[in-house]
């Protein structure tokens, strides 16, 4: 009987397999153990807010009762039970037990619960509702939500951070870059209503804008002078972090196309391929603000990717102007009603946090005033 010669190659593929699988499975006690350990803690949390509500609490009392109930546990269980990990317990539970979005409840837009002193009035906080909370993420991720304070934003940032897996790195990236606001300016109330409740769900062109566009993980000064190669070939450098910036689903194509028409060469400075949509999205990059000439190039480039490059079964292609400063009334005026262009700022820092939120505000209070007219 011939004996077939074993090498190394005749076992990587099995390897591989037995090593997705061990990975699988470490990957999936490693989640296990960081949800039970949010569950130890909210239900840490909920325990001490149960014992201030038996008698007349005072702050000074209550910071006594966590001093001496810290030392007894870490007595017990060594370090990771400190005054400051059982504040936030308590903070844990009182958010999550009165705020939080659940399916069957939904708060009113632009609800705020002050998450950086949860209270030294429990009357704040009530009964834990009937259906609490279900938990999908690590403690390290909701010590950062807990800092956002508009519960509608909290609940978005948790359901993306689940969906798109995001790191503790990256989610502190998109709070600190305010990426709900910036998705939800550029919705109607009803859409608003959903990012709360769905996250970003991709469906059609305009879900996939947002503004601005925050650039700050290129490294360029806000104030030094540079050229639209020199940002395209930041924006090339930083390719993951850009795509992760623009949003789900983006597809990276190439730079600089160029496609011939009647003898003359153009060039779209970058190309990609949105997979949710199904459509190729075109962005052309503007250092200066944009004009009535930027948006006849950028028409013409999505009719010649209409008209020549996309297949039958294919939407029609999307054109996005990046440029530093935009005027509504002006594209309004150049684009006819149903062009798929759309602009959108950008900026190399992020953006002030307190500004983007009193814009949504009022783009709220906007929508209310006409539904009563």
């Amino acid at each position: 009987m011939k004996t077939t010669e074993i090498t190394d190659a005749n076992v990587t593929e099995l390897f591989d397999k037995i090593t997705a699988l061990i990975e699988e499975a470490r990957q999936r006690v490693s989640t296990t153990v960081n949800i039970a350990e949010v569950y130890t803690k909210y239900n840490v949390g909920r325990y001490i807010v149960e014992d201030e509500q038996k008698g007349n609490y005072r702050a000074e009392y209550g910071k006594q009762v966590i001093k001496l109930l810290s030392k007894k546990l870490e007595d017990k269980f060594g370090d990771g039970w400190s005054v400051d990990t059982l504040t936030r317990c308590r903070k844990f539970y009182g958010i999550y037990s009165t705020a939080s979005i659940s399916a069957t409840v939904l708060p009113k837009l632009g609800t705020t619960v002050d998450s950086t002193d949860f209270g030294n009035s429990v009357a704040e906080i009530q009964p834990s509702s009937p259906e609490p909370h279900k938990f999908v993420l690590s403690w390290s991720h909701y010590l950062i939500l807990m800092r956002v304070k508009d519960a509608n934003a909290r609940s978005f940032y948790e359901i993306e951070c689940a969906k798109q897996n995001w790191s503790i790195r990256w989610l502190q990236r998109q709070v600190n870059s305010s990426l709900y606001e910036r998705l939800a300016l550029s919705k109607d109330k009803d859409e608003i209503i959903r990012l709360a409740t769905e996250g970003q769900v991709v469906e059609k062109p305009a879900d996939i804008i947002k503004n601005p566009i925050t650039l700050e993980f290129l490294g360029l000064k806000p104030e030094a002078a540079y050229s639209e190669s020199k940002l395209e070939n930041a924006i090339i450098s930083k390719l993951q972090q850009f795509l992760l910036e623009l949003g789900k689903g983006f597809l990276f194509e190439t730079r600089q196309k160029r496609f011939t028409f009647e003898e003359e060469n153009f060039y779209v400075d970058l190309v990609f391929y949105n997979r949710l949509l199904q459509c190729y999205v075109l962005i052309d990059l503007k250092i200066d603000k944009l004009t009535h000439q930027d948006l006849g190039q950028m028409q013409m480039y999505v009719n010649y990717y209409d008209r020549h490059v996309r297949r039958e079964w294919e939407k029609p292609t999307i054109g996005i102007l990046l440029c530093k400063e935009k005027k509504d009334a002006l594209i309004k005026l150049t684009l006819p009603e149903d062009a798929n262009i759309y602009a959108t700022e950008y900026a190399l820092y992020l953006p002030d946090k307190k500004e983007l939120q009193e814009r949504l505000q009022q783009w709220i209070l906007e929508f209310d005033k006409e539904e009563d007219l």
